[in-house]
């Protein structure tokens, strides 16, 4: 159920062999994001449960179930703007009932991320997925 945009990140971190070149593909990653505007980093867009400072800015086109979820985030730390990055091509355009069929867990474990970040890494991944789905819980109604 992957988007084609995480299907060339899983075979990009499937082609990297060493950790050191997946963290570099990932900052990498986070570099290409373009950087969310200033007037968004407010406490309403910012993510509890993550180390570094994190927001997402939900952008959804349409209404109820078929609705398209969109969104734009920062964060920062390298690493983490590259999760958010990972994050944007699991879920970007996905209606928002498709949003809560992923399973984030085990898309992100196919890259290897769940044994190799620490666990304030991981526990901030999991509150960005948990906003995300409870974003587009919201508007699935």
């Amino acid at each position: 159920m992957a988007s084609a945009a995480f299907e060339d990140i899983a075979e990009t971190f499937d082609f990297l062999d060493d950790w050191e070149d997946r963290y570099r593909h990932l900052i990498e990653l986070g570099k290409e994001m373009p950087p969310l505007d200033g007037a968004f980093k407010v406490p309403a867009l910012k993510v509890d449960g993550c180390a570094s400072q994190v927001w997402l800015r939900p952008l959804i086109e349409g209404t109820g179930r078929s609705a398209i979820f969109r969104f734009e985030g920062e964060s920062d730390a390298m690493i983490v703007r590259g999760l958010i990055a990972v994050l944007h091509a699991l879920y970007s355009g996905l209606s928002v009932s498709a949003v809560l069929r992923v399973d984030a867990a085990a898309e992100l474990a196919r890259l290897g991320l769940d044994q190799h970040l620490s666990s304030q890494r991981s526990n901030g991944v999991r509150a960005m997925v948990e906003r995300i789905r409870t974003i587009a819980a919201e508007v699935a109604g």
